[in-house]
């Protein structure tokens, strides 16, 4: 199933770009375009995770780093039978958390630095225990490549739009309206990944760290703490968190593009969970 969603978002996005390269350039836009988004698609399979570290601005550590930190990940790890990930740290005061890379061989765990400051151990192997989750069903490279692709899709549509005036308004159907309307479009293929992936990663990280309730308090703190301390990062890459970061900015129309189920049904069918029931 995982596959068939990679196969499903990547052309889509593919389309996409062919769909926005000919409405910039004709039919040799769109063959550009196509051409870049198969390379596009290349080096993100092996340089995704570089790219979304970059966009975090996060730091992969040593043990040496935060050895508490380190040695959590690696407990957790061997706990879900797998490889140890690099382990990374994001200068945000936001506490947050996310996981990156193509495969679990290859698979990144990074904090943010107002995690490790909010957040107690128990919660703390919570959180970690649900991104592990993630790399555990593979999520993270279809979520890694739709954030990727959405950003380049919206910079590709930008780029129409300024050369649409360089040209006086000719040679060009890229507008203002081909500006929205492009990002949005991207943005719905990227929820191609839906967000039951999240509910499965919360009952993995559940069984993983074996503690449901911790995970549950850290969700909610750690949405509450969202609301008030907004992180300045690209919204394209705001879905792989574990709760969206963006949340201080959001509210009216854009509750209708939720990247994340609601924390309050995510904390209850941890509660379910805990008390040994199926959510």
């Amino acid at each position: 199933m995982a596959n068939f969603k990679v196969f499903i978002l990547l052309a889509g996005m593919t389309a996409l770009f062919g769909v926005v390269g000919a409405a910039i350039a004709g039919q040799r836009g769109a063959l550009v375009a196509l051409a870049f988004a198969a390379v596009m698609n290349f080096v993100m399979y092996y340089n995704s995770s570089k790219m979304v570290l970059k966009a975090y601005r996060a730091k992969t550590i040593r043990r040496n780093d935060a050895p508490g930190l380190y040695d959590t990940v690696d407990m957790l790890r061997q706990r879900a039978g797998l490889p140890m990930p690099t382990v990374a740290i994001a200068p945000h005061r936001q506490p947050n958390a996310f996981a990156t890379g193509r495969n679990p061989d290859n698979a990144v765990v990074c904090v943010t630095e107002g995690l490790l400051q909010l957040v107690d151990q128990d919660e703390l192997e919570g959180v970690l225990a649900h991104e592990l989750g993630h790399v555990q069903n593979r999520d993270m490279f279809l979520q890694t490549v739709s954030a990727t692709l959405s950003g380049a899709i919206t910079n590709l549509a930008r780029f129409g739009a300024r050369a649409g005036r360089s040209a006086g308004g000719k040679g060009s159907a890229i507008g203002p309206l081909g500006v929205i309307l492009a990002p949005i479009g991207a943005m719905i293929l990227q929820f191609a990944i839906s967000r039951s992936r999240e509910f499965k990663a919360d009952a993995s990280g559940a069984e993983i760290s074996g503690k449901p309730l911790s995970l549950a308090s850290a969700l909610q703190k750690l949405q509450a703490s969202a609301q008030r301390l907004p992180m300045q990062i690209s919204p394209s890459v705001a879905p792989l968190a574990q709760v969206d970061p963006l949340a201080a900015f959001g509210g009216g129309l854009s509750k209708l593009f939720a990247t994340h189920p609601s924390t309050q049904e995510r904390v209850r069918r941890l509660h379910e969970i805990a008390a040994g029931r199926k959510p």
